[in-house]
């Protein structure tokens, strides 16, 4: 069974609610609880001291009764919700505001000792087993005359606290609820604008790899997601091109290594039968040959285009003249030219031009033009190669005045054994791969080349190199 991303979204959001409890019900209980007892006592002990120095001082100084002394712990025990003590040093309780004061039968603490208080002003427990529940009492002395006569205890119940403390924490379950909720939506949004897309690109990664490339990627948000799918969908038509191109491809090279062999067939098979005489048979071996030699030029073309085509080519990077190539690279087609009456008009900036490249290979370049240009030249014309410099590079132009490129090729005669169809007329020795292998060596300089033609008109290739400078020594 395949597995999702729901169960564990899912088992997180269970485990935020479950440790949200836990926190709240440990962590969040007793701080609050904490807080709470520390509030109460600041304010029990502004109160009983209070009673210490303004009441119980009245009443040991005779200036309020008894009656009037009780009404007044009477009033302040509803107001607290606490008992107020008077207790003597040895343990005596003479007024408590729980009940009516008789000082002929007073109430006594056993085991009774102020010092049981330590620094602090309060403790928490049953006092002295006293209160059958464990009460805070905090207290203050009754002093007169820097005489200590007694102590004033405020009670009050811990449980009480407890309510107050379970009150906080019922706020704190109710804003984790909310939070669950919240979360809850959250998550059921994340599931809608993210899992539910990742799931149509699974679903279409799925449909690429099993050669579908046409089922379209139905998101469209405008956010990480979405450029992912935008990348995944481009990937996909660039996939779908380039197995378009390898089909073409396959039958380009099927084509050009069938023709030739078809005839080297066909003409020692008839040389075989009898059906081409002994006589005759030169002519037709030196057809063998050349379709030999085009075999072998398309071999090597396509090893030299592959070998050109891997990522990290190796460039001889030297100064060279740039004019000088050219001039050398022209003499070199001296006997075609010669031959379809085709000259040269070399306009070269400077008596030397210096550039930094792998000059083997832009030689290479250089003569691939010009090779094209004598291919679709008629006789009788002008072949120009110029040279100009311009923001510290060196444009090279070739142009011709040949049949030209029609519109619709001129951004596919950069493709492998592509050929137009005017080329398939005219160039039957071409190979296709000339211009495919300029374009990757100047593309591995990190160069431009451009083409501009007018079908009738003619052509003109024009790329760049970087021009050399004394101070890049």
């Amino acid at each position: 069974m395949k597995k999702t991303i729901y169960p564990k979204l899912l088992g997180g959001y269970l485990l935020f609610g479950i440790l949200g409890f836990i926190v709240i019900s440990t962590f969040t209980a007793h701080f609050s609880f904490e807080y709470i007892e520390q509030k109460e006592v600041s304010n029990l002990y502004k109160e009983v001291n209070l009673v210490a120095s303004d009441y119980a001082v009245s009443y040991y100084s005779n200036d309020i009764t008894l009656a009037v002394f009780e009404d007044r712990l009477k009033a302040l025990d509803n107001y607290l919700s606490a008992d107020i003590w008077v207790v003597s040093t040895n343990g005596d309780i003479l007024v408590n505001s729980a009940k009516k004061t008789d000082l002929l039968n007073l109430d006594h603490i056993d085991s009774f000792d102020i010092g049981d208080f330590g620094n602090r002003y309060y403790q928490t427990g049953k006092f002295y087993n006293y209160f059958d529940e464990e009460q805070l009492s905090v207290f203050a002395p009754i002093s007169i005359n820097y005489h200590v006569r007694g102590y004033v205890f405020i009670h009050k119940p811990i449980e009480r606290l407890h309510t107050y403390t379970e009150g906080l924490l019922d706020i704190a379950y109710l804003t984790l609820a909310i939070l669950f909720l919240c979360a809850f939506m959250l998550l059921a949004i994340f599931a809608y604008t993210i899992i539910h897309p990742i799931k149509k690109i699974t679903k279409a990664a799925n449909e690429y790899a099993s050669g579908n490339f046409e089922h379209p990627v139905d998101v469209h948000s405008n956010d990480e997601i979405g450029y992912l799918a935008a990348s995944l969908s481009y990937m996909a038509n660039e996939l779908n091109t380039l197995e378009e191109d390898q089909r073409k491809f396959v039958s380009n090279v099927s084509h050009d290594f069938r023709s030739p062999l078809t005839s080297i067939k066909g003409y020692v098979e008839a040389m075989l039968d009898g059906t081409i005489p002994v006589e005759n048979q030169e002519k037709y071996l030196n057809i063998i040959l050349f379709e030999t030699e085009r075999l072998n030029k398309l071999t090597k073309s396509l090893l030299e285009l592959n070998k050109y085509g891997r990522r990290g080519m190796i460039l001889d990077i030297t100064t060279f003249d740039v004019n000088y190539m050219i001039k050398m690279t022209v003499q070199t087609f001296e006997g075609i030219c010669k031959n379809k009456r085709i000259s040269f008009e070399l306009i070269l900036t400077g008596q030397t031009l210096f550039a930094r490249a792998d000059m083997s290979k832009i030689q290479r370049v250089v003569y691939n033009l010009i090779d094209n240009a004598i291919k679709f030249s008629s006789s009788d014309s002008v072949i120009t190669i110029e040279t100009t410099v311009k923001n510290e590079k060196i444009f090279i132009s070739v142009k011709d005045r040949g049949i030209g490129i029609p519109n619709d090729s001129i951004n596919k005669i950069w493709e492998r054994f592509y050929k137009t169809d005017l080329s398939r007329g005219k160039d039957k020795k071409g190979t296709g791969l000339g211009l495919s292998i300029v374009k990757e060596i100047i593309q591995a300089h990190k160069e431009n080349i451009n083409v501009i033609s007018t079908e009738g008109v003619g052509t003109e290739f024009i790329f760049s190199l970087p021009l050399y400078q004394p101070e890049d020594e």
